[in-house]
């Protein structure tokens, strides 16, 4: 099944996962990037990028290339901020919505809480009921361990 991971990195959490999924599972990948940048310190990055999400804004992205036909699977990727999905990441979907056709996997990144929150609103911006398969992770790249490679390879495999 040809697949492709759809991701928004912010701090490098996600980017390091979905490369590590690619390599794992021979997936395409697609990083979303807007065209106006959030804060990457201090307070103004939680505000910005909590506010962002919470009013489920969707911002213009720099332009990608993607036949999407050609793709059975995607998997989404992103940090989970303020329990919603990254906005970039509704961007894509509000642009491409033939994707609830599709088999529809998804990755999160959080320190906190809020992944399983953000999955649920995942699957309604989509306007699907169910997502194939789901892997939360704390932080994977700044603290790396046995556990999420395992948690990594199990999703790889329900994939």
């Amino acid at each position: 099944m040809k697949t492709l991971i759809v991701y928004y990195s912010h701090e490098g959490n996600t980017d390091f996962v979905a490369k590590k999924i690619a390599e794992k599972t021979s997936a395409d990948l697609l990083k979303l990037v807007p065209v106006k940048k959030y804060p990457e310190k201090g307070f103004a990055k939680f505000f910005w990028g909590g506010k962002s999400a919470v009013m489920a804004e969707t911002p213009e992205l720099e332009p990608y290339a993607v036949d999407l036909d050609s793709y059975e699977q995607i998997v989404f990727g992103f940090p989970v901020w303020a329990s919603n999905v990254t906005p970039p990441l509704r961007t894509f979907i509000k642009d491409n919505l033939g994707i609830k056709e599709k088999k529809i996997a998804a990755f999160a990144c959080q320190s906190g809480a809020g992944a399983e929150k953000a999955f649920a609103k995942l699957k309604d911006i989509i306007g699907i009921d169910t997502l194939a398969a789901t892997l939360i992770l704390i932080d994977p790249k700044d603290k790396p361990s046995d556990d999420n490679e395992r948690k990594i390879e199990e999703f790889c495999k329900d994939i």
